[in-house]
């Protein structure tokens, strides 16, 4: 699963994610779309008619201090000291005086006339939907839309999303999306790739060119690697797997089982050719011969290699999305 986060700097961002669950519904690929509601908690809000407090002769900070604050929400009015640890002592009305609306709505002040005045006579009570829960992270609220991709590869696909919701959703001051989960991911591990794979071709070479002491044979060596790394692609496209990182962790295997099945080869069809100098045929007969026999002599050691390597890769695509959830490691 992949998250769209919208962090705002002021309050009204629902909206704007319904916008680009829109727009997301709308690419290929995209599916399990979804928005993390933080609305439908209903919240009592009191608005102090401040007419209504003049003419009943009592400050607004008093309506908001001693009937609201602590009568249905708490007052510090003392603190306990046990040990070094100090705890304040809050007091506030008991619940069956302040469990419901009219209840609140019954709380009373004392007026300077001595007049009892009730909340509902010096305030606009009103019930809405508020949040129920403020997701924040690096101190910034944000709101999550979850999202899964199938039938499709994940790069591409988030990509499209991005280039549509940039293009159609303009953000006010304050707000800025972040793509995260999988898709963010994949994007750390595609950096590291550029550099593993470079790094992974240039310490092959270095350590063929130490072996055979010939910039020839590594080359050689290297050629081998990328004819075989054609059927890797195929592979993908004949069995309709979309390029992953699991993909290109396969392909560096590749290349280092036929770097050993090339050192294979080319080391035996070497002391081929140096027992063949040794007769009287000319030099590119006995190449050909060497490298004949030497491809005949080597199959069979080469296909055991490169069936093991291969028939150990194989039980993971077969398995069910459940066995592969409890087959992998557990993350450090």
């Amino acid at each position: 699963m992949s998250n769209c986060y919208c962090r705002p700097g002021k309050a009204g961002i629902s909206r704007l994610d319904q916008d680009k669950e829109a727009l997301m519904a709308a690419v290929p690929g995209v599916g399990d779309l979804g928005i993390f509601r933080i609305v439908g908690q209903p919240n009592l809000n009191l608005q102090i008619d401040r007419t209504a407090a003049a003419r009943w002769s009592i400050n607004v900070a008093d309506i908001h201090q001693d009937a609201v604050q602590t009568a249905v929400g708490a007052n510090a009015v003392t603190q306990v000291q046990q040990g070094e640890a100090r705890y304040d002592v809050t007091l506030r009305y008991q619940q069956p005086y302040r469990d419901t609306r009219e209840a609140i709505e019954n709380v009373r002040l004392l007026a300077p006339s001595g007049e009892r005045v009730s909340l509902a006579q010096l305030t606009k009570i009103s019930t809405d939907d508020g949040a129920e829960q403020v997701n924040r992270e690096n101190g910034q609220r944000y709101i999550a839309i979850k999202y899964s991709v199938r039938g499709r590869d994940l790069g591409s696909t988030v990509e499209e999303a991005i280039a549509k919701v940039n293009k159609n959703v303009a953000l006010p001051a304050g707000y800025h999306l972040e793509w995260a989960g999988e898709y963010e991911s994949q994007k750390r591990a595609d950096k590291r790739m550029a550099i593993v794979v470079p790094v992974t071709v240039l310490v092959i070479f270095l350590i063929l060119y130490t072996m055979f002491r010939s910039y020839k044979w590594a080359l050689l060596i290297l050629v081998s690697v990328v004819m075989a790394s054609v059927g890797g692609p195929l592979a993908l496209f004949l069995t309709h797997t979309n390029f992953s990182v699991s993909s290109a962790v396969g392909f560096l295997a590749l290349f280092g089982v036929s770097v050993q099945t090339g050192v294979i080869m080319l080391e035996y069809i070497n002391q081929l050719r140096v027992r063949r100098k040794l007769t009287e045929k000319s030099s590119r007969e006995h190449i050909l011969e060497a490298a004949v026999e030497g491809a005949v002599l080597r199959l069979r050691p080469i296909m055991m290699t490169m069936l093991v390597a291969r028939w150990a890769c194989c039980p993971p695509p077969f398995l069910t999305p459940s066995a592969r959830i409890h087959s992998a490691p557990s993350p450090s």
